[in-house]
């Protein structure tokens, strides 16, 4: 380092290599993984989130909590990207890929350190184990489900749901989780000379499409789905319009009888433009030009209501003058409604969000097809506000979740709980696919890799043997966060996946997992504890690339910005 310094290659910063560099890579991952190890499973405990303005986040998703923490460590920020990643690929398992990269960094350390292998041989290592592991999963203790039955995604939101607050109400909110994923179904068409024989093309779960909305009071098992309706966070512009619009109650009424106009525009008095100057000589004139700048307002409004409009909804503002010709035509609207809910409600209707009335000819018009379609709008009290409704749209492929809870942060945690679970029902239903969880496919895999290691002759049976060692922290974190004897429990399982890998005969031990709330081994696959099997394949493959891209680090400069830029002004 003296040398470097010597020779004038660094003249504002420092240099950190080899061994050290490697530790301190280490370690920070492993203190990052600590902070969401005790939050792990269904028994997983809840951490509490202060920001620097007193705002409190209570939540056990390993996402989120490492979102919220402010990392300064580049090793380290790299587990966060892991979790964010994680949870935008498959929304679950964002603790355990967490763990299992941390785990891998530890035991690549000490091969590194204890052992003397070369990092280059680790990686290697790990790759062909990721290999293998990949392959045996999917060959052996993936479960294909060609009929995929409402129980299955059942038991895979309840899955998801079990380490959440409302794991305890899983039936209830699992079901709403299938429901809404469902209800947003669509088709892609598929070209007829595909060599599948044009089936129709995939079907296609867009969760964009769910819209949840959080209300004050009630209980949470008071929380419900509307299916084919949408809910916005509005109320009524002014107390003289009328609070219901067609027929929300009759489902047998048309889905076009109530016209939405959605506007992303202010709809207020017209105004001239700044810094325009107007010299009147004529006071009479004065009165002339307001009258016309009301006449300009009205004209913009009527031409909304000439297309058609029952229901006006605006992002921006809406002033006195406007509201009166509103309610003079008894037409429901509302301000300042959130421009994301209300493309949503576009896609939802069959309508458009238009941002202005100006045509191609200068001239301003409305144009009656950018209107959506509905059953019924009405003005619903929920809570201590009021909230819109709308039922029966014409455009499908959308649904609202309304939560109801005692607070703010249970409703938050709720969301978040139920955006995984969203996400599993969704993997599992675009991907047919599931594997046994409580620790089964981990102690599966590692058994088989121990093995595996056996039959290589080269240097990458310690890192393959390391990897197996690995997978197992997911075991005994659960076991410990249930209060249970890992070692025994841990133990007992790898004992039943030996004799199921070794003795056909016992071939239907390898879907045997932890019950953690019994402190024993079952069935996992029979009780109902299941996962996506994409959520486990992508889990083992985020955290061993996390795990490579830490370990090849050998150097780290650090370059400090000195006077005129980043090396001094050179």
């Amino acid at each position: 380092m003296n040398t470097t310094a010597a020779s004038g290659l660094f003249l504002q910063g420092s240099r950190e290599s080899g061994e050290d560099v490697r530790v301190g890579n280490v370690t920070a991952a492993i203190a990052v993984a600590n902070i969401v190890k005790s939050s792990l499973g269904p028994v997983g405990l809840d951490k509490m989130l202060v920001d620097d303005i007193g705002d409190v986040i209570i939540t056990n998703d390993g996402a989120t909590i490492l979102a919220q923490l402010e990392v300064e460590h580049p090793a380290a920020r790299l587990l966060v990207d892991l979790a964010q990643l994680q949870d935008k690929e498959v929304g679950d398992g964002t603790t355990s890929v967490v763990l299992i990269a941390a785990e891998l960094l530890k035991r690549g350390q000490e091969l590194v350190s204890k052992q003397g292998l070369h990092p280059t041989t680790i990686l290697s290592g790990y790759r062909l184990a990721l290999k293998a592991a990949v392959a045996y999963l999917k060959k052996t203790l993936l479960t294909p489900v060609h009929s995929l039955t409402d129980d299955h995604l059942m038991q895979a939101a309840r899955t998801s749901m079990s380490s959440k607050i409302i794991g305890k109400e899983g039936d209830f909110f699992a079901q709403l989780a299938v429901d809404a994923t469902k209800s947003v179904a669509t088709t892609t068409t598929g070209s007829a000379n595909k060599s599948d024989g044009g089936n129709g093309g995939k079907t296609k779960y867009p969760l964009s499409a769910i819209h949840i909305l959080k209300a004050h009071g009630k209980s949470s098992l008071e929380s419900y789905l509307m299916k084919g309706g949408f809910c916005l966070n509005a109320q009524r512009a002014a107390q003289g319009m009328p609070s219901t619009v067609g027929s929300p109650d009759d489902e047998s009424a048309p889905t076009d009888t109530v016209k939405i106009a959605m506007l992303d525009m202010n709809l207020q008095k017209h105004r001239m433009a700044m810094g325009i100057s107007i010299q009147v000589k004529d006071a009479a004139e004065i009165e002339n030009i307001k009258k016309r700048e009301m006449d300009i307002t009205k004209e913009k409004i009527q031409k909304i209501i000439d297309a058609g409009a029952n229901v006006v909804l605006t992002t921006k503002g809406m002033d006195d003058v406007c509201m009166k010709y509103f309610v003079e035509a008894g037409i429901l609207c509302a301000r300042r409604v959130p421009k994301e809910d209300l493309k949503r409600l576009a896609k939802a209707t069959g309508g458009q969000l238009v941002i202005t009335m100006a045509d191609m000819e200068g001239e301003e018009s409305f144009d009656p097809e950018t209107l959506g379609a509905c059953r019924g709008v009405k003005e619903v009290r929920i809570g201590d506000g009021e909230m819109m409704h709308v039922y029966g749209c014409r455009g499908g492929g959308a649904s609202t979740i309304v939560l109801r809870g005692a607070n703010e942060y249970m409703l938050d945690e709720m969301d978040r709980a139920l955006h995984d679970s969203l996400c599993v029902v969704k993997r599992m239903l675009e991907s047919n696919t599931l594997v046994p969880g409580g620790g089964a496919v981990e102690v599966a895999l590692s058994v088989y890799l121990q093995e595996y290691a056996t039959t290589l002759g080269t240097r990458e049976q310690l890192a393959i043997e390391a990897f197996a060692e690995s997978l197992l922290v997911i075991p005994k974190t659960l076991a410990v966060n249930a209060a249970k004897d890992s070692a025994d429990l841990v133990a007992k399982l790898r004992a039943l996946h030996t004799k199921s890998q070794l003795k056909p005969e016992d071939e239907h031990y390898k879907t045997w997992g932890l019950d953690l709330v019994e402190g024993t081994i079952r069935d996992n696959l029979a009780a109902g504890v299941v996962e996506p099997a994409m959520s486990k394949i992508k889990s083992l493959r985020f955290a061993t690339e996390a795990a490579i891209t830490i370990l090849r680090i050998d150097d780290r400069i650090q370059t400090n910005a000195g006077p005129g830029g980043p090396m001094g002004g050179r």
